[in-house]
């Protein structure tokens, strides 16, 4: 027996197994970084029709992200335009700059753990627009940046949450505003800037226990002709263990 060929026909099987061990880690990561739905859309142009809807798990309408892959598009750029999103599932992500005018947006989440990360007007402007947002879920986050400095005119904002532990960080900047929250659901975390408007109206009905809510409220300066410009917050409040902060003020105090 020639106990020579033992040896050299172990190696040649670890050989193998390490060679298919190789094999297999590449073909796992790209499993893992192309498994997820993602949208890539550069748009410009006025008078837009826009429909999107995305079911499943991890999916993303993208503007940038980079580790969790995508990077980049999602750059809207149009007047008069109708856009309508729905996502369903969950860990989903929208993100990605937006420049419209007299548009109608509706917006829907369904899921836990989604993320809605926009800025809408930063550069050029958001004039006249009607946006109509519902949230169903937990741990879900919003980041949303509307209009900067001055850069929007009228906004008409609604928007439903139903679900627990939502974080929700929202910054509205235009002349004229009128935000209608419902929020049902436990330690929900809701922090609202809204800056600039001559006429601003903030309509709050929040249910839940453990609530965390920061409102800060600034009156712009009043149009040309007008002598008297407000803010008013109309909020109903149903939570045990709340916590409750406003600041309202003029934008010249």
């Amino acid at each position: 027996m020639d106990f020579g060929l033992y040896p050299q026909s172990r190696k040649i099987q670890m050989n193998k197994i390490l060679f298919g061990f190789f094999l297999l880690v590449p073909a796992l990561a790209f499993a893992q970084s192309s498994s997820d739905n993602e949208i890539f859309l550069d748009q410009t142009g006025d008078t837009l029709t826009l429909t999107i809807d995305q079911i499943g798990y991890g999916n993303k309408l993208c503007g940038t992200l980079s580790a969790g892959i995508c990077d980049s598009d999602w750059t809207i750029t149009g007047s008069t335009l109708t856009i309508n999103i729905d996502m369903i599932g969950n860990s989903n992500q929208i993100f990605g700059p937006t420049i419209l005018d007299s548009s109608s947006l509706d917006i829907t989440l369904t899921g836990d753990s989604n993320v809605w990360d926009w800025n809408v007007g930063y550069v050029g402007s958001a004039d006249s627009s009607d946006l109509l947002v519902d949230f169903t879920g937990d741990s879900n986050q919003v980041d949303l940046d509307w209009g900067y400095v001055a850069s929007a005119e009228r906004l008409d904002f609604d928007f439903t949450v139903l679900g627990s532990s939502n974080v929700f960080d929202i910054d509205l900047e235009a002349d004229d505003i009128t935000w209608n929250v419902s929020v049902t659901g436990d330690s929900n975390n809701m922090v609202s800037n809204i800056k600039d408007g001559a006429y601003n109206s903030l309509t709050l009905d929040f249910t839940g226990d453990s609530g965390d809510i920061d409102i800060n409220q600034w009156s712009g300066t009043c149009p040309t002709g007008v002598s008297s410009c407000f803010s008013v917050i109309d909020a109903t409040i149903n939570s045990d263990n709340a916590t409750i902060t406003i600041n309202q003020k003029d934008s010249s105090d």
